[in-house]
């Protein structure tokens, strides 16, 4: 197919690519504890449909963990083969109250398409299609689509996964529609991602609750000692102060702090913190979130000394950090200071390894010039991301020769695990056509 042919055929089939990703936002597919998981089943079985429907030979498959989706079609003779990822489980919804619609009926306002998982990563999902039906019968490279089924909640099972059907999934080029672009109208190639590391401190200074006159002033309360443990894990400028952790610099663009406030929603008077430019302290240096607090509510709050308080931290690891040091430097630093002796305990949760990706190469041409193919000319951005896909390092070790590109469907404005999760249809538009012309184009690079 031409270029031309390619750019028709992907227009014709966006109905139907839009109306089957709002058929999937339908499905609560949520894989975290304590949710019904039928939904995910639910939406494992619609995109099997989905990609039985593009030809491929397509099962769903697990391995202890939420269902998975692998669909195949071999490559035409000397052509390279593409693994697709995507994954079709999504974040909770979290407060209700904070959405301007229901989070699960799809509703268009001012050009993006609302609904959680409408961005990440459903839209992912359809990118991939819409490249396959725009091919048809004539795909130019041979398919592997594989969407996994708990990515949100942490793909605990995906390692097994992937050894299991390493057959299968073996490739030339891996795409993983999974991250963002640089802005409404610039398309990006994400090339770092930081690695994670969260877990939960619990501070106890009591064995029971005691009353607040009787003790207070000369017994530490728990929640009191945790407040100053976790002041104690940012310095003055806000920099991460735990030793250990590994730091660099060097991030290819700057974000101007205007626009980087803007999205973010900072309120007025709050300033950034941390200290460099912005996108080193974004994407390649450590970051630490208190993410909860477990201890009596304001409303229910006796005057007791409360005995014990946990909190639940996540670390982001900048690229070239090791998880497992990373946490052992968290503990230490949380038991060395504890204050006025109170008993610390450190839980781990989970981890995922940061990476570095090399995009350089024939395959990376190609898809920077699928890029400037449907963005109209505009040079895609190579970009670091703070947040982490851990899987990515798991395909890197187990597929080191193929080229691994890490495109996106969000842009700034999609507020993915947030309320109000959207879609800009515009720039989904121009992901499913610079998927379907980066087929191509890896074609032509495989017979080079």
């Amino acid at each position: 197919m031409s270029e031309s042919e390619v750019r028709a055929a992907v227009e014709r089939e966006l109905p139907g690519v839009r109306a089957d990703l709002e058929r999937l936002v339908r499905i609560p597919g949520i894989a975290f504890e304590g949710f019904d998981h039928s939904h995910v089943e639910r939406s494992a079985e619609a995109v099997a449909e989905l990609l039985r429907g593009c030809g491929l030979d397509t099962r769903i498959v697990r391995s202890g963990g939420q269902p998975a989706v692998i669909g195949t079609k071999a490559a035409p003779d000397g052509a390279p083969t593409v693994l697709l990822y995507a994954h079709h489980d999504v974040q909770p919804v979290g407060d209700l109250a904070l959405w301007e619609s229901d989070p699960f009926e799809p509703v268009e306002r001012d050009g993006r398409l609302y609904g959680r998982g409408a961005a990440d990563d459903k839209a992912g999902i359809m990118a991939h299609v819409a490249a396959l039906r725009a091919f048809g019968d004539r795909l130019p490279v041979g398919v592997v689509l594989f969407v996994e089924g708990e990515e949100e909640y942490g793909s605990d099972s995906l390692e097994r996964l992937l050894a299991e059907h390493r057959d299968d999934l073996a490739s030339d080029v891996i795409v993983i529609a999974d991250s963002t672009n640089w802005d409404v109208g610039v398309p990006a190639l994400t090339t770092s991602l930081r690695g994670i590391v969260n877990c939960f401190v619990e501070v106890r200074t009591l064995d029971h609750a005691v009353h607040s006159g009787m003790f207070g002033g000369a017994v530490p309360d728990a929640l009191t000692a945790l407040v100053k443990l976790l002041g104690t894990l940012h310095d003055d400028a806000g920099d991460v102060a735990v030793d250990g952790l590994a730091t660099r610099e060097g991030a290819s663009v700057d974000y101007p702090e205007d626009r980087f406030r803007a999205e973010a929603g900072l309120v007025d008077g709050a300033r950034l913190f941390g200290t460099g430019r912005i996108t080193d302290r974004l994407w390649t240096k450590p970051a630490l979130a208190i993410l909860g607090v477990d201890a009596p509510t304001t409303g229910e709050a006796p005057n007791a000394l409360v005995p014990a308080a946990k909190a639940k931290l996540s670390v982001r690891l900048a690229p070239g950090d090791d998880p497992k040091k990373a946490y052992a430097a968290l503990t230490a630093h949380l038991e060395r200071n504890a204050p006025w002796g109170a008993q610390v305990t450190v839980t781990f949760e989970h981890d995922g390894a940061p990476c570095v990706i090399d995009a350089s190469g024939p395959m990376f041409d190609a898809a920077r010039a699928a890029f400037r193919g449907a963005w109209d000319g505009t040079d895609p951005v190579d970009i670091g991301v703070g947040g982490s896909i851990p899987f990515i390092a798991t395909f890197q070790e187990m597929f080191p020769a193929a080229a691994i590109l890490v495109t996106g469907v969000e842009d700034p404005h999609a507020r993915a695990h947030g309320p109000n999760e959207s879609l800009h249809l515009g720039e989904f538009a121009r992901v499913c056509l610079a998927e379907a012309l980066l087929l191509a184009k890896v074609a032509e690079a495989g017979r080079s």
